[in-house]
């Protein structure tokens, strides 16, 4: 892994230079073969789990553990950490550029690194300690919650790995350093696949957990050399002293409304899993086999926000409202397109989709009927997920505190737990699923309407017409896709044919409806098929 992060530098650009055409595919190609890999990999990961362990009491205690990871890669590595560090970061790299005395980079990370190390620490040891009260919380009907606490001491460590790793990454990123940043979940999969299979017959599901502590810190590791070097190549003549005098605390404000909005956002998951604790045994595991494979597609139009999130952040940084604005506009039309061409192949070809990554083993065909249905449902609420991950993006890259997405992811939640509540008696699993696609496209709603003056201003009118006209183009191809991948008894055959039949109808429609973002998505698909089919037959 290190030796992928340490020789191509081919994602790499100076970062005071303006950003061009060419870098941005290169970065943005890279972020996404090594993002796509990492998805792939869990992938295998979920398929181990389901056919070493089913899904049956062990693999809920175990999930129930996986909450914590799941919030730690958000509010340290994805969402809320990165969200405060980067603009952090590229505000001190144009200090850097306008001769600020001493380095405002090193500065910046003396200032704060030693003080957010500590404060990982800390809460990964609080978060073992009261390991039996968690489980308690988070699953009171779980069957076997003593494995549950097993399970979360472990996974408990990774507060520590992944808050260094998503500081690594922030880091990175502002330098315009996208290789490493990028390959982290490919080193966190490993780590797990591997526990499992090699400690799987021992320590059963607990592997898994001990899998999350050791792919933590392989996070780490592959990110490390490459922040040492930039920090290095980045000295000036002014002695450590002087960088460290002239360092800017960060924003607490700024800090406290990032990790409550990630928080907030991750929270779905906790509503899920309490609701689904009292359904019948498997339930916690069809929303997370379903949740896995749905958000493929929302990860993979978020790669293009995660290389220019950097750059708005930028733009502001160096007054550039305009191109700061233009970029953002941008992004949401090819992320959205790219979103709603997935949820359509998602929608159509669900069971043959789940039967082909997981029925084997001790996951049957009962398993892939209730996941497949849920996944169907859940993928309703992709473009919510999009939406809300772009906008919030552009509320924080100017690296001042506001509290309004709080408050509209706040609302989301709100809805989200209402709504589950009142379903989940009735429809089970399927109405939880339901909860979280309202909910979440509630919090879109509420951000995209709150944008101006608190965030980057985008010109709201024409991103709604823009957002408006490949929609009915994913719903015509989720409904051609279904009918012609249900006509096939292969789940191979079916998936082929139901994602050639989305793909193309989707397209069609979209250049005559007219998104713009349909050209730009399509050939963003395609070249990332050729690199990943040249990476894998090479």
């Amino acid at each position: 892994m290190t030796t992928q992060a340490t020789t191509p530098r081919e994602d790499t650009a100076p970062e005071h230079a303006p950003a061009t055409r060419g870098f941005l595919a290169k970065a943005t190609l890279v972020t996404a073969s090594l993002s796509v890999a990492g998805a792939l990999l869990g992938l295998v990961r979920d398929q181990s789990l389901a056919r070493l362990f089913g899904a049956g009491q062990d693999t809920d205690a175990f999930l129930v553990a996986w909450t914590v990871p799941e919030f730690a890669a958000t509010l340290l590595i994805e969402d809320g950490l990165a969200f405060a560090l980067i603009p952090a970061f590229s505000g001190a790299l144009a200090r850097r550029a306008q001769g600020a005395p001493g380095d405002p980079v090193r500065a910046l990370v003396a200032g704060t690194l030693p003080r957010l190390a500590l404060a990982f620490a800390a809460v990964g040891a609080l978060l073992a300690a009261a390991a039996p009260q968690l489980v308690e919380a988070l699953a009171p009907g779980l069957h076997d919650p003593a494995l549950a606490v097993d399970c979360t001491r472990l996974t408990a460590t990774c507060v520590f790995s992944f808050g260094l790793a998503g500081y690594c990454s922030a880091a990175l990123r502002a330098h315009r350093r996208f290789l490493a940043p990028a390959a982290i979940y490919v080193a966190y999969n490993v780590g797990i696949v591997t526990a499992m299979f090699a400690l799987g017959g021992r320590w059963g599901v607990r592997s898994a957990a001990l899998g999350v502590a050791a792919g933590g810190c392989l996070m780490v590791a592959i990110q490390l050399p490459s922040l040492v070097r930039q920090l290095r190549s980045g000295r000036t003549a002014g002695s450590v002293a002087a960088d460290v005098v002239g360092a800017r605390p960060l924003d607490i404000a700024l800090m406290a409304t990032v990790l409550l909005f990630a928080l907030c956002r991750q929270s779905q998951v906790l509503i899920e899993r309490f609701l689904a604790s009292n359904l019948p045994a498997g339930a916690i595991s069809h929303l997370n086999y379903a949740q896995k494979v749905a958000q493929i597609p929302m990860t993979l139009s978020m790669m293009l926000c995660t290389v220019t999130f950097p750059l708005v952040a930028r733009a502001l940084a160096d007054g550039d409202i305009e191109r700061a604005r233009t970029r953002v506009e941008r992004d949401l039309a090819v992320a959205c397109c790219l979103v709603l061409l997935g949820t359509a192949a998602v929608v159509a070809c669900a069971p043959q989709l789940v039967q082909l990554l997981f029925q084997r083993g001790a996951f049957t065909a009962e398993d892939t009927a209730a996941t497949a249905s849920v996944m169907r449902v859940y993928a309703l609420g992709l473009l919510g997920q999009t939406l809300t991950g772009v906008l919030v993006r552009s509320y924080f890259s100017a690296g001042r505190a506001t509290w309004y997405p709080v408050a509209a992811m706040a609302a989301g939640i709100a809805v989200t737990s209402w709504l589950g509540a009142w379903t989940v008696g009735s429809w089970g699993v399927t109405g939880i699923a339901a909860a979280n696609a309202i909910g979440i496209t509630v919090t879109a709603g509420l951000l995209l309407s709150g944008m101006g003056p608190r965030s980057v201003p985008i010109r709201t009118g024409r991103v709604l017409r823009e957002l408006g006209r490949p929609l009915p183009a994913a719903v015509v191809a989720a409904v051609a896709g279904a009918l012609v991948a249900s006509r096939s008894a292969a789940p191979v055959a079916g998936l082929l044919a139901g994602g050639a039949t989305v793909t193309v109808v989707f397209v069609l429609l979209g250049r005559v409806l007219g998104a713009q973002g349909c050209a730009p998505a399509l050939r963003f698909v395609r070249t990332l098929a050729r690199r990943l089919a040249h990476a894998v037959l090479r």
